[in-house]
Formats: structure tokens, C-alpha cells, sequence
């Protein structure tokens, strides 16, 4: 219980005092995210207990523009993410974020992408304004799952984040995320300290597939993150039951399954 409302404490008045800072810098260093990697998050992990041990770092290229996906496990995910993959990324998140005082209002200021994924125009507006940026150089994070996994299981992914690497032309980058499922569960503030692993894997060059080949590549990158949770000892996820089904999160495409 002690642990419980100390993160709490934490999470909430750390959050707050850094929000002014985080957004100054980021104005002056042009949507730059040194403040939440080296700052706000660092904070947040201690205070869950979380030690963090990456993977794979040497298939991270800062100056390349790269789309990286992961699984979601925990709202934790966010500042682990952020000082995993040493990137100047922008987060490609659902809309309902930005309502979420300072992180959600941080997100929009910085010029990070929201969709809304309940207005299908609107959607591929976004995501047509983020693989603008990507062609500027920019890298995009986003999580296909939608949702994050109640169970640590790997969800099946939606095929939209998918569009955009196909209209990017740039490479995917499939990170796995093990562990801050245990600490912070879906829907819990019930934390329990551990070890926190990230495996960022080998870029996927999308040249391979056909420009309207979402379902094909958003296969071929679930299949990279569901081997990489098994190496790190999680759960995985059911290769058959890939495909998110149109307008849900997290229910997979296929009748009668249990994703």
C-alpha cells in the first residue's frame, strides 16, 4: 500500500512540476524530448522499481527516420520507451490521450500525432500527417495493439499504423517490451518492483511488400515481437490471431477466437 501511494505521489506531482520545463524545451528545441527521457522518466521507473537492461541497441540509428512498433503492457511503457531508444521520436497515440492533464497536453504541444481511430477520415488524415514528418527526417513510435494487454499476452494488431509505414517508405523497427506488466498491470497502481527488458530488433525493410500489403507486413512485425517476448521469457502471443477486427482493439479478426 506504502509503494502504491508513493508512485502515485510521485507520478502525479513530478508530472506536474516537470510539464512547464518539458514543453519550454521542447518549443525551443523543436518538439526535442530530452526532458522526458532524461528527466521524467527516469523518476517515474524509480518510483516503480524498475531496472531497465536493453537489447539490441545497435540496431538503433539515430539519424536514420524509422518507424519503431511495440507491444503495450503498462502505462509504464511510455517513460521506459522514452529512455529505451535513444531516438527524437514522436509518439503516435489515440486521441482520447490528449485530454490527460500535462502528459496528454505535453503530447499535442510537442507535436507528437494523436488519431481518431472512431473517425476513419480523420485517421488516415493523421497518419498521412505523420508519414510527412517521417519523411522529414523524423521517427514515429506507436503501438498497433491499440490497447494495452491485460494479460502480458501480445494482442492482435491493427493494420492503420501499418498504411503509414507502407506510405513512409522507411524501415520498422519491432521493439518488445517485458516486464512492465508485473511491475504496474493494466488498470492497477498495485506496483510491484522489477527487472523491466526492451528488446529493440532488427530494422524490417518494408521494400518487400506491396504498397497495400498492411495485413502482410503488420504479420511480419507481430511475428518479430512475439519471438522476441518468448527470448525475454513473456508470454508471446497466438500467430494465428494477428489481425485486430475492424473498429475494436485488442479482439482479434477471426470469428469464435479469444484473442
Amino acid at each position: 500500500m506504502l509503494r502504491k501511494l508513493f508512485c502515485m505521489f510521485v507520478a502525479a506531482v513530478w508530472t506536474a512540476l516537470i510539464f512547464p520545463l518539458a514543453v519550454l524545451a521542447s518549443v525551443i528545441r523543436g518538439g526535442d524530448i530530452w526532458v522526458c527521457r532524461h528527466i521524467w522518466s527516469p523518476v517515474l521507473v524509480w518510483a516503480g522499481g524498475g531496472k531497465i537492461v536493453v537489447h539490441g541497441m545497435e540496431n538503433v540509428d539515430p539519424k536514420r527516420p524509422t518507424i519503431y512498433v511495440s507491444n503495450h503492457q503498462s502505462t509504464l511503457d511510455i517513460p521506459v520507451l522514452f529512455m529505451a531508444v535513444p531516438v527524437n521520436f514522436r509518439y503516435v497515440a489515440k486521441s482520447q490521450l490528449a485530454w490527460v492533464p500535462f502528459i496528454g497536453w505535453y503530447l499535442w504541444l510537442a507535436g507528437h500525432i494523436f488519431v481518431n481511430r472512431s473517425n476513419r477520415a480523420g485517421a488516415i488524415e493523421s497518419l498521412r500527417a505523420a508519414a510527412k514528418k517521417i519523411r522529414g527526417g523524423a521517427s514515429i513510435f506507436l503501438y498497433p495493439e491499440g490497447t494495452r494487454s491485460p494479460d502480458g499476452r501480445i494482442l492482435p494488431f491493427k493494420k492503420g499504423p501499418f498504411a503509414l509505414a507502407l506510405e513512409a517508405r522507411v524501415p520498422i523497427c519491432p521493439v518488445t517490451v517485458e516486464g512492465t506488466a508485473n511491475i504496474m498491470p493494466k488498470n492497477s497502481w498495485n506496483i510491484t518492483p522489477g527487472p523491466i527488458h526492451v528488446k529493440i530488433g532488427t530494422p524490417i525493410d518494408i521494400t518487400g511488400f506491396a504498397a497495400n500489403d498492411r495485413g502482410g507486413l503488420a504479420r511480419a512485425v507481430r511475428d518479430v515481437i512475439i519471438a522476441q517476448s518468448l527470448e525475454l521469457g513473456g508470454r508471446g502471443g497466438d500467430p494465428d490471431n494477428a489481425i485486430a477486427a475492424s473498429g475494436a482493439e485488442g479482439v482479434s479478426s477471426l470469428p469464435n477466437s479469444a484473442a
